[in-house]
């Protein structure tokens, strides 16, 4: 036979009937509700300073990824292996392009100069250099997509990639994003 719990001896009982009360008020929806709130964000200056020294840390990874042409932290404009292909092609030649920031100080510098026929003659020859710019980046966007569609085909080709290459070619080497892999005279 299974044997009964004791039941509970008379000064247990007097506990029990004690803690029925939980010895507080019971608090009120508004006093429920302001212990419930806090911020979605943390609003301390260290998480402030924390989330900032991410954030600087992200964009500096992604500023030398960029830099050295990793595919991860290119922007869409420069993806791909035909846009690499031009970039490549620019960056292994000489180009006008690069020369017209030069070329334009030099301008400024000669308006200064108190001759008139100086201040003239030093626009009509910008405006001439000019001109060859120009001629170099339409033989240079000619030059891609030419050498594009002999490696990649002509029916691949991707629209747009000669003004790529020809956008390209006017920037001076060294301020180039991504950075030029290759060096001048090196074939892409």
């Amino acid at each position: 036979m299974a044997k009964t719990p004791a039941s509970p001896a008379p000064e247990d009982a007097g506990d029990v009937a004690g803690a029925s009360g939980k010895g507080r008020p019971t608090p009120t929806r508004a006093e429920q509700e302001a212990a419930r709130k806090r911020p979605l964000v943390a609003d301390t200056k260290e998480a402030k300073a924390r989330a900032r020294a991410e954030l600087t840390a992200q964009r500096e990874k992604a500023r030398v990824g960029m830099a050295a042409g990793d595919p991860r932290y290119l922007p869409a404009r420069d993806q791909g292996p035909q846009r690499k292909f031009a970039r490549e092609f620019v960056d292994s030649g000489w180009h006008l392009g690069e020369a017209v920031m030069p070329a334009m100080i030099l301008v400024i510098i000669a308006t200064f100069i108190p001759v008139a026929a100086v201040q003239f003659y030093s626009f009509v020859v910008l405006w001439v250099f000019i001109f060859f710019v120009i001629g170099d980046m339409i033989l240079t966007a000619i030059n891609v997509k030419r050498g594009a569609k002999a490696r990649f085909g002509a029916d691949r080709l991707e629209k747009g990639l000669g003004w790529y290459a020809a956008m390209r070619s006017i920037q001076m080497r060294f301020l180039r994003l991504p950075k030029p892999q290759v060096k001048r005279g090196q074939k892409p």
